[in-house]
């Protein structure tokens, strides 16, 4: 059996341990199995720039962030453009793949990643993927591999802020990762106690949030947290058209949203508020416990279904179940916070903020 394998995409803390799992069971399972391992993401298979591995390259991995392949965004949207020399990139992957004679191919990704490997699955190639992101936003799966490591990093920011807030009697904003989806930010405010979360799934209203900011300091509250998604969006630009809004946000006179919050409230309420923004931390370092055992649990199972030959699946988690999921199912698909689901209402019963 020849297996290729591949990280594409943003980096996290538990992809080294997903790829230890597969091998580790299809080392355990088969008698004769060889492991491809292609560099940087999609790049690799593109341009045929892979290694053989062996078992040991497997070995003391489990705890270690990042991933032992590198990996590279390679947007979907351009997989049918030729590349700067012409270079047909799907059938230059489909060639690589025929080339090195492959049984299957491991594919760990989020949601760009998993709709070429739909696309390449269409394109008749054997794929099972395995849903890497911190954002958590993957379709068909109760959790990815990584959000947890990162939920703990970003709420121990916010834990670590608290001090410091207190002493001064500041307004702390800590802008946590996540583009279109608040499931990070969510999470880790929820974990660390934060006074008012801002999602991109809720658009905000500053005069809401401000009350809130008033509201606890009519109560001697000496400080507030914040914790804002970076796609955190308000309720007048969540009426502009996507077009009109990538304007704006290039024109905007502030490194990110957590800043232009940060001087609105300090215009609003006269509070003195400071921004921190941990950034790529909250993928980096070792992952948790939790993450260890989740990818340990799906690179199992994916390497099942290889020995089954049962391909153009995912392997998700479904009521703490690991499962296969149809790609097809899974491909451009996003997996929203709901503005009415039952941990925001329960949040909102202690006293959050939204901002809506």
């Amino acid at each position: 059996m020849k297996v290729g394998m591949l990280t594409s995409g943003g980096d996290c803390q538990s992809l080294n341990a997903t790829m230890r799992g597969v091998a580790k069971t299809l080392y355990n399972e088969v008698k004769n199995v060889e492991i491809i391992g292609f560099r940087d993401g999609y790049k690799g298979l593109i341009y045929g720039q892979y290694q053989k591995m062996e078992s040991s390259d497997f070995s003391g991995i489990l705890t270690e962030g990042g991933t032992i392949l590198g990996t590279s965004r390679q947007p979907f949207k351009e997989m049918r453009i030729p590349d700067e020399n012409g270079l047909d990139k799907v059938k230059a992957m489909k060639d690589t793949y025929k080339k090195l004679k492959l049984d299957c191919l491991v594919i760990l990704g989020g949601n760009g990643t998993h709709k070429t490997a739909n696309l390449l699955s269409q394109e008749g190639l054997n794929v099972v993927t395995l849903p890497k992101t911190i954002d958590n936003d993957i379709w068909g799966t109760d959790i990815t591999f990584g959000f947890q490591s990162a939920c703990d990093m970003a709420a121990g920011v916010i834990d670590s802020i608290h001090t410091t807030a207190s002493s001064h009697g500041r307004v702390f904003i800590v802008e946590v990762m996540g583009h279109k989806t608040g499931w990070l930010t969510l999470h880790a405010g929820i974990a660390s106690g934060a006074d008012v979360i801002l999602l991109p799934e809720i658009p905000y209203d500053i005069d809401s949030i401000c009350d809130a900011l008033k509201n606890r300091a009519k109560q001697g509250k000496r400080f507030s947290i914040l914790a804002v998604a970076e796609g955190a969006i308000s309720k007048e630009d969540a009426k502009l058209s996507k077009k009109e809004y990538k304007e704006k946000v290039k024109n905007r006179p502030y490194p990110s949203v957590a800043y232009e919050i940060g001087k609105e409230i300090e215009e609003k309420t006269g509070q003195e508020v400071r921004v921190t923004v941990p950034g790529h931390m909250q993928r980096g370092g070792s992952p948790c416990p939790y993450d260890r055992v989740l990818s340990s649990r799906l690179g199992a199972c994916a390497a099942q279904q290889i020995i089954k030959k049962e391909y153009g699946c995912m392997i998700g988690v479904r009521d703490n179940e690991i499962v296969p999921v149809p790609l097809e199912e899974v491909a451009g698909k996003l997996k929203l916070v709901e503005p009415g689901a039952a941990i925001i209402k329960e949040a909102k019963l202690m006293g959050i903020s939204f901002g809506d």
